[in-house]
């Protein structure tokens, strides 16, 4: 698999967290969301799967053995590829330290959620965020297309000077259907 999606690829959500029941629990909660779940074991295993693919959102246990989520996310954040998938952080509730939320928002998570967590609500917010990744695919694919056409136009526009540049008598024909084509390209009509 390339490091990017297609456009039409489901980008998935990462699920990081170094218990086997965790990752059980978090794929039954999401797996109605028909998107692809990828597992992580560790945040070396997080940061792997990033560099395979596109994520739209990572679920990330605060809490592993070696790096922990507060590294990995820093990690995440520092990369130009990765900086942009929003983290949710998933941490038990018995943990003593009362800043974990905010060394959590500190160190780029978009949530922060304490287990055992409401189903519905972790549906719910994963959901946003797979719409909002939606969108913005969206956009980056108008965005794409603009730059296509606007490329085009000048161009058409670059040859069009060029043309009536041209010590020769203009061909007033010609240029009107050069005229045509690009206000028809403009206009986002399909020109030949």
């Amino acid at each position: 698999m390339t490091a990017d999606t297609t456009p039409d690829e489901p980008a998935g959500i990462l699920l990081v967290d170094d218990m086997e029941d965790n990752l059980i629990a978090l794929e039954a909660v999401l797996a109605s969301l028909n998107e692809p779940l990828v597992r992580a074991r560790s945040g070396e295993e997080a940061m792997a799967a990033l560099l395979r693919r596109r994520f739209a959102l990572i679920l990330l246990d605060v809490r592993m053995p070696g790096m922990d989520g507060f590294e990995t996310a820093a990690r995440i954040k520092r990369l130009d590829r990765t900086k942009d998938v929003p983290i949710i952080f998933l941490t038990g509730t018995d943990e003593d330290d009362s800043g974990f939320a905010f060394r959590g928002y500190a160190t780029g998570a978009a949530d922060f959620l304490t287990k055992p967590f409401d189903p519905w609500v972790l549906r719910a917010k994963v959901s946003v965020f797979l719409d909002l990744h939606r969108k913005n695919r969206q956009l980056e694919r108008m965005l794409a297309r603009q730059r296509t056409e606007q490329a085009e136009v000048d161009a058409r526009l670059a040859a069009l000077e060029a043309h009536l540049a041209a010590r020769a008598a203009p061909d007033v024909p010609a240029l009107r259907a050069q005229v045509a084509e690009l206000r028809a390209l403009m206009a986002g009509g399909q020109v030949s």
